[in-house]
């Protein structure tokens, strides 16, 4: 397969699946349950609709900022309405072409504020690997928080507890075996794997090597809680997820997170993954896919109002470049 297959196939694949989820997501639901969907989407609350998306524009804020303690041990210090401006015009190009967003990203900050493209590219490397590892940590909290839930529900449907415990155990062995071969390996595959790996442990370790690590570390706190947060506000637009824990809500969010990464901007997918998770705690479909319809909605109207604006304010903010 040549380059530009792949890089076709990359691009619309993940749009055409979302376009088959939206279709498939109307297809399973019967003209009954639409009618009530639509309803909850369009009497949604717009105050908590509007908090939830002046969180989601704090933590870009917060973002921007805690980009400059990377860059500043470069020798660079963008402006942060600058900082701002790129990140919401990159959350915006993902929305069409997955990850061109972080190469809009460099490039821009090239040429707005004289950033080498390679030095820009790696602090918003470093940045994703943060980002992993906030993930992985929010999923193993949501897992202990939630264990006998989750397992219960998995009982429910059919699933062999021990035989699952099982599966986990073999596949954490496997995987250490796995890593042990790469290491002692000389395949072009598993140098790369293993440069991947250093890039990733580099990234973590950088951190510790900034003047500002702790502010650092609590602005990253500060823009997953905003994440969060998001989420949590949603709640009160549908009446019966008003009663959901803030542990309850983590496993839609952990369901959530995934889906943002399988489709552009979860189109088609976030509403099914966070109805799915919230099925366990009791909540009805239709509850379930309205909460996550109008979660969607409001997060990616943020990013398409915003982004948008920002592609046509940061030329001119910087007409002098």
């Amino acid at each position: 397969m040549n380059e530009k297959l792949k890089k076709i196939l990359k691009t619309l694949l993940p749009i055409a699946l979302g376009v088959f989820l939206v279709w498939y997501s109307y297809y399973k639901t019967s003209p009954e349950d639409r009618t009530q969907i639509l309803f909850y989407i369009k009497e949604a609350d717009l105050f908590w609709v509007s908090i939830s998306i002046v969180l989601g524009i704090l933590g870009h804020i917060s973002r921007a900022v805690r980009w400059n303690y990377l860059l500043e041990p470069l020798g660079y210090k963008p402006k942060i309405i600058n900082n701002i401006f790129i990140i919401l015009m990159a959350y915006f190009a993902n929305l069409g072409i997955p990850r061109t967003g972080e190469i809009l990203r460099a490039t821009a900050l090239t040429t707005y504020e004289g950033v080498p493209f390679e030095k820009g590219f790696g602090t918003i490397v470093t940045e994703r690997v943060i980002d992993v590892i906030m993930l992985l940590s929010l999923i193993g909290i949501t897992l202990l928080l939630q264990t006998d839930i989750i397992l219960g529900f998995l009982q429910d449907k059919g699933f062999n507890i021990k035989g699952l415990l099982l599966l986990m155990a073999a596949g954490l062995v496997g995987l250490v075996l796995f890593f042990l071969f790469i290491k002692k390996s000389s395949h072009k595959i598993a140098i790369k794997i293993k440069g991947f790996v250093k890039g990733l442990m580099e990234g973590v370790f950088s951190i510790f090597k900034m003047k500002k690590k702790w502010a650092f570390v609590l602005h990253t706190l500060f823009i997953w809680g905003c994440y969060i947060g998001m989420l949590w506000v949603i709640k009160f637009t549908v009446p019966e997820t008003i009663h959901l824990s803030l542990s309850e809500l983590m496993v839609a969010f952990v369901a959530g997170s995934f889906a943002m990464t399988a489709t552009n901007g979860g189109i088609g997918l976030y509403p099914i993954a966070v109805s799915s998770a919230l099925t366990i705690f009791g909540i009805s479909a239709v509850s379930g896919d309205a909460f996550g319809w109008i979660m969607w909605i409001a997060q990616t109207l943020m990013i398409v109002v915003f982004g948008a604006i920002s592609f046509l304010v940061l030329p001119l903010f910087n007409r002098s470049r």
